[in-house]
């Protein structure tokens, strides 16, 4: 069932991420010649509630989406660092808040399998307060949002919210996770 790599090579490398150009052969003995994969660093987020159940947004522009974006708190893990220590990191640089609690696994799943070697983890913490100013690095412009939890999914269904896959995805995996509590 599983393909087998025959041959593989860099078409490019950076620390953003790389192109890998593999020769694959199929159970079958069939060959692929070029088949492309994008190596890019595992991703976490989290869908923050403040203790008066308002959900923590940060809004920036991205580049690639040519306009702003209204997302939850999300970032690349660092060396040496656990998922739960790089989340409540981007939380921290990207917003200023924190909580007590741990944050909760929601779950772990791949970006796009077919080309990406990543997987991003959701998170959901609760109870957060706002315990210091943010931490931007030098190229990020971040404005932190404070909306009603149940609110944003209704305005992201009327089209009236700019956001991401994954930040849909944690939200409605968070008000689930909730629900069952």
């Amino acid at each position: 069932m599983h393909w087998k790599t025959v041959e593989s090579e860099y078409i490019y490398r950076s620390p953003f991420g790389s192109l890998r150009k593999d020769k694959c052969q199929l159970p079958d003995g069939q060959v692929i010649d070029g088949y492309y994969v994008h190596e890019y660093s595992d991703w976490v987020n989290a869908v923050v509630i403040t203790k008066d159940k308002q959900l923590v947004l940060v809004e920036q522009y991205r580049h690639a989406g040519n306009g702003l974006f209204l997302e939850i708190p999300a970032g690349k893990i660092e060396a040496n660092e656990t998922y739960e220590e790089g989340i409540l990191r981007e939380i921290r640089e990207e917003t200023g808040y924190t909580s007590e609690t741990m944050p909760v696994l929601l779950g772990e799943w791949m970006v796009n399998p077919a080309t990406q070697t990543n997987k991003i983890r959701s998170y959901l913490l609760v109870d957060a307060y706002q315990a210091t100013e943010q931490e931007l690095d030098d190229t990020e412009d971040i404005i932190v949002q404070l909306m009603n939890f149940e609110n944003f999914g209704k305005l992201v269904k009327e089209g009236e919210i700019t956001t991401q896959l994954f930040s849909i995805s944690a939200y409605y995996l968070a008000k689930a996770f909730l629900a069952e509590k």
